[in-house]
């Protein structure tokens, strides 16, 4: 299987994946399901990569893709005007599909009220230090929200420096705790404990995933850390009948 289906309880008529970077037609270092048209792979291969995923997933429609930017703007994705620039996108319709590209930063999916309302965040470590979950809940409106923490850079390989040890830290001191010291200056940040150490100051406890790593992983996942900028994205997606 060119996915992974989330380990996830969701409602019926809620779907969700992570696309893996098997079973496409890219070739190189984008080898081979890279849907993601900002990294200069083949436009032509893009594109059908996009249509095989599509297919595969049996997908209601095109996934609302997003000109991602570490930032914190959210989208209601049914009504997308074009490639909007945002990092999250929600939707409370049917047949709509909520989608964001990752190889490293962390794919966070969220399904509110019984799958009445459901969203997709890219949360790198700016994104995430700068609140993009928190907007993404507030435009879901939801009282009940669960959320999957998608394929991520791991624990053992996500050096930082003292800056984004230090950015995080200010926001509240709990998160010193997903930081190991890693040389003078350098630390290790768990980007799964930072996200869920934030999701639970936001009053989420109903939180899934978180296990896996894009470093490690040369098989499955690309990873921008690992290969630098020549290299494909993962797309993780949720829709509801």
């Amino acid at each position: 299987m060119n996915w992974i289906k989330p380990d996830w309880p969701l409602p019926q008529h809620v779907h969700a994946a992570t696309t893996l970077r098997t079973g496409g037609v890219s070739t190189g270092s984008y080898a081979s399901l890279n849907p993601a048209s900002h990294v200069n792979d083949d436009p032509a291969h893009v594109n059908a990569n996009r249509q095989l995923i599509r297919e595969m997933l049996q997908l209601p429609a095109e996934p609302v893709w997003l000109e991602q930017v570490h930032g914190v703007r959210v989208i209601k994705a049914d009504q997308a005007q074009g490639l909007e620039v945002a990092d999250a996108s929600f939707t409370d319709q049917s047949h709509t599909v909520c989608a964001v590209l990752t190889a490293d930063c962390l794919p966070v999916l969220f399904c509110g009220d019984q799958g009445e309302v459901i969203a997709a965040a890219h949360a790198g470590w700016r994104g995430l230090q700068a609140g993009v979950l928190k907007t993404t809940l507030q435009a879901m409106q939801c009282k009940d929200v669960s959320v999957w923490l998608g394929p991520a850079i791991g624990p053992n390989h996500f050096e930082v420096g003292d800056e984004v040890r230090t950015a995080f830290c200010d926001d509240h001191a709990d998160n010193a705790k997903a930081f190991k010291a890693n040389g003078s200056g350098k630390w290790l940040a768990d980007i799964y404990q930072l996200a869920r150490l934030q999701l639970a100051e936001l009053g989420l406890d109903d939180i899934h995933g978180g296990d896996y790593c894009t470093v490690s992983d040369p098989q499955r996942f690309y990873s921008y850390r690992r290969d630098g900028a020549t290299t494909g994205r993962m797309a993780s997606l949720i829709w509801r009948e």
